[in-house]
């Protein structure tokens, strides 16, 4: 973006430590409107399955392969698990409240590990300069998935599949059991559904 100077100007954070804690935080604020249930849940929930989808993705592809995290992508599989769970959960019933609880309770965990485990040893073992390159690149990948996620509904006649949201046409593409579908961008799930029906 500021190619012109980009070793000087405002101290913006840009080291991968900073950014995935910062990521945490965002999390952990959307977990309490939640529990608050504060605005409009459905929306939360989709904020919330974009987001830690797209930070798993980055986290694993970029910012994992030079460390050893075997337990931590675990965890991220158990979270994905729940937060498709929270998804097709109706907000205001037992079972959401019981899903979002468990949900809450393995990225809690996940975090603390994280932040008490992971990030430190990567920051005593890579050099301030490397914090730096692994921010850029897990900011970049992450981008990408929030892209990915994230549709522009205005565009969409109503009934259309190009205005669903990543979680909807994952619940679609669950009902009619299309295989790897966790591992789909949006497109591949629209694809794979239009496949699907025809």
């Amino acid at each position: 973006m500021d190619a012109t100077h980009s070793g000087s100007g405002a101290p913006m954070a840009t080291d991968v430590i900073t950014l995935i804690t910062s990521d945490h935080r965002t999390v952990e604020s959307l977990f309490e409107r939640l529990k608050k249930e504060k605005g409009d849940p459905k929306a939360t929930v989709a904020e919330l399955h974009a987001l830690l989808i797209a930070h798993a993705r980055a986290e694993e592809d970029r910012v994992y392969p030079g460390i050893d995290a075997h337990h931590s992508v675990e965890e991220h599989k158990e979270a994905e698990v729940l937060l498709d769970a929270l998804v097709r959960a109706q907000p205001g019933t037992t079972e959401f409240r019981k899903t979002l609880k468990e949900l809450i309770t393995a990225v809690t965990h996940h975090v603390e590990e994280e932040e008490t485990k992971i990030l430190p040893a990567l920051a005593k073992s890579a050099g301030e300069k490397r914090l730096k390159e692994l921010g850029k690149a897990f900011k970049e990948r992450r981008a990408e998935e929030l892209k990915a996620l994230s549709v522009p509904k205005q565009t969409s006649p109503a009934g259309s599949r190009e205005g669903a949201t990543k979680a909807e046409l994952y619940e679609k593409a669950q009902k009619a059991d299309i295989p790897g579908r966790s591992q789909m961008g949006k497109k591949e799930l629209a694809e794979a559904l239009r496949h699907a029906k025809s």
